[in-house]
């Protein structure tokens, strides 16, 4: 649950109130509340905007993922996987941009203005086995640049990942991460 509250929010809310209190409380003459609520109220709202200030917004589901495919999450999933999708699904605080620097390693952000920009995400079904889409913006970034980096971005988001890669439309990438799952030996 904490994952989805902005800590920005909470904190301006809270900040707020505390502030608020205490103002209230030193035109009334109460002198403990007006403490409670200067010491504390107003660091925690300054605390409050700087996270504000620097949040980075969990990136949305493009669509509902069917309770089929959250099954097959849970037999197929590689931690990876999870672990990709859990990061991109929170709030994030001192970052300018979701895998910015996993793009910088694979080299497909050479500047911050070229950096693709993931803004969808979507769990599917391929062939039978659970895949993750990125769905990313990148109108810097041409799709044969993607294409040539197919093999390393398989390498880096890897083991037992495949990598398959597609253009919904101009300027628009979608990265599949395609579980390959081991048979069981016994």
């Amino acid at each position: 649950m904490l994952r989805q509250t902005s800590l920005g929010t909470l904190g301006l809310s809270i900040g707020g109130i505390l502030t608020l209190m205490g103002f209230v409380a030193y035109a009334t003459g109460n002198a403990t509340l007006n403490l409670v609520g200067f010491f504390y109220g107003i660091p925690i709202l300054l605390g409050g905007l700087a996270l504000t200030a620097s949040e980075l917004k969990p990136v949305p589901l493009s669509q509902p993922t069917p309770p089929s495919v959250l099954k097959l999450r849970e037999i197929q999933a590689t931690s990876t996987q999870n672990q990709i999708r859990k990061d991109v699904m929170r709030y994030r605080y001192g970052q300018t941009a979701h895998l910015d620097s996993s793009l910088e390693s694979l080299k497909l952000s050479p500047t911050d203005e070229e950096r693709p920009l993931l803004v969808g995400l979507r769990e599917t079904e391929v062939d039978g086995a659970y895949t993750l889409i990125l769905e990313f913006e990148s109108p810097l970034i041409p799709f044969e640049t993607w294409q040539e980096k197919r093999e390393k971005i398989e390498k880096f988001f890897g083991p037992d990942i495949r990598v398959d890669l597609s253009q919904a439309e101009d300027n628009r990438v979608d990265v599949a991460l395609i579980a390959t799952p081991q048979p069981v030996t016994s």
